[in-house]
């Protein structure tokens, strides 16, 4: 062959090479990238009421999971009640009956005290979204993982959302005085915050949400709090008290549990367990801004349209519950098998709250005095 020949064919053979890798770049750059992940369907169940905003908070949680999913991932959710009760999920995700619930940690302190101090323990100053970032940054999540995998062995992976506002003190069939009022009183709660109402000489009833006002007409409870206006409104808090105190120490900042049957969460591709982890988080913003809109909107509600007098918590009551936390602490710390695991997260918390509430006090802006400059004196 001449050496021209050659040439011609040797670059014709380069021009059918380019032309091949061309076309599977092309090819490779237009088809989708499609995750190599199986698709699993997860069971979860809430604690909540299925007309409960927080029920909506749940499905707005699952809601992300299967947006964020696109078919790798999806939750089917079930209202409380629908397999175990309120109360009973964390043993149904530890057992494998449910693969996830939708809950609170209140719900099972009594497998270990330490559970409440993840959003109902003694206030420090720490509002709920700083109480979050505690858990993500300043080593709640580890204790957490501590208190569930070691302390009490449970084959569940949990992660916390939402920054819930304050909750009120709740709903009373006449008006308060001061914390003298609380001596003998059958009041519901749940946690430690019994603990603390009991420090304050109640009686107290823990009980799911939809238990609430059965109670409350058969007369076992005479004044309770739920969680806020919306919540308390959809059930109606409104038919059985008129009063209802905003503002209180019991459960100043409280977050939602969403937790997982470990073996399950580990069974699923790392891009599967961050969907569920990332969605979290994306909820976690998205129900403290719907709590703030929906609870403000309710309450205006319940005052003008449906004859409920609201009123500020006195401070001889923050007083008080302030007094009965110190005392609850000092009963937890002693505790011989509980206590030093107890400590070892209040001291974290306190740790926590102390370097956080110097910046925060010092820095925060006094948004009652500029909301006062506008619309004038608040009146309860």
């Amino acid at each position: 062959m001449s050496t021209e020949k050659s040439l011609q064919s040797k670059s014709a053979t380069r021009r059918k090479f380019l032309l091949a890798a061309g076309a599977t770049g092309a090819a490779t750059i237009a088809m989708p990238q499609v995750s190599r992940a199986q698709t699993v369907t997860l069971k979860m169940q809430g604690s909540w009421g299925a007309q409960d905003i927080l029920n909506d908070f749940a499905k707005d949680y699952v809601a992300k999971v299967n947006d964020m999913g696109g078919g790798r991932i999806k939750i089917d959710y079930l209202n409380a009640g629908a397999v175990v009760k309120p109360f009973s999920v964390q043993d149904a995700v530890h057992s494998g009956v449910l693969d996830g619930a939708h809950t609170v940690p209140a719900y099972w302190y009594g497998k270990h005290r330490a559970a409440s101090l993840f959003g109902t323990g003694p206030a420090y100053g720490s509002n709920a979204s700083q109480i979050l970032g505690w858990i993500a940054y300043g080593g709640g999540q580890a204790l957490y993982d501590e208190l569930v995998q070691k302390e009490l062995k449970l084959n569940i992976v949990g992660f916390f959302a939402f920054a819930m506002p304050t909750q009120p003190l709740g709903w009373f069939k006449k008006e308060l005085k001061g914390p003298e009022d609380f001596k003998g009183l059958k009041y519901r709660t749940v946690g430690l915050a019994t603990n603390m109402f009991q420090a304050m000489g109640a009686s107290v009833a823990q009980l799911p949400g939809p238990e609430i006002l059965p109670a409350m007409e058969r007369g076992v409870i005479e004044a309770f709090e739920f969680n806020n206006p919306t919540s308390d409104m959809r059930f109606g808090a409104q038919d059985v008290a008129k009063f209802y105190y905003m503002g209180s120490y019991h459960q100043a900042a409280e977050c939602f549990e969403i937790m997982f049957n470990k073996g399950k969460f580990e069974s699923l591709a790392k891009e599967q367990q961050a969907i569920l982890r990332n969605s979290a988080q994306a909820a976690a913003a998205d129900n403290e801004w719907k709590a703030w809109d929906e609870y403000s909107k309710d309450l205006q509600e319940l005052v003008n349209k449906k004859g409920v007098k609201v009123k500020r918590t006195m401070k001889s009551i923050f007083d008080a519950e302030l007094k009965a936390w110190d005392q609850v602490e000092a009963d937890l710390v002693k505790d011989p098998k509980q206590g030093p695991f107890i400590k070892k997260i209040l001291d974290s918390q306190k740790a926590w709250a102390k370097r956080v509430g110097f910046y925060y006090f010092n820095n925060d802006a006094d948004y009652q005095t500029a909301y006062e400059h506008h619309f004038g004196a608040i009146k309860t």
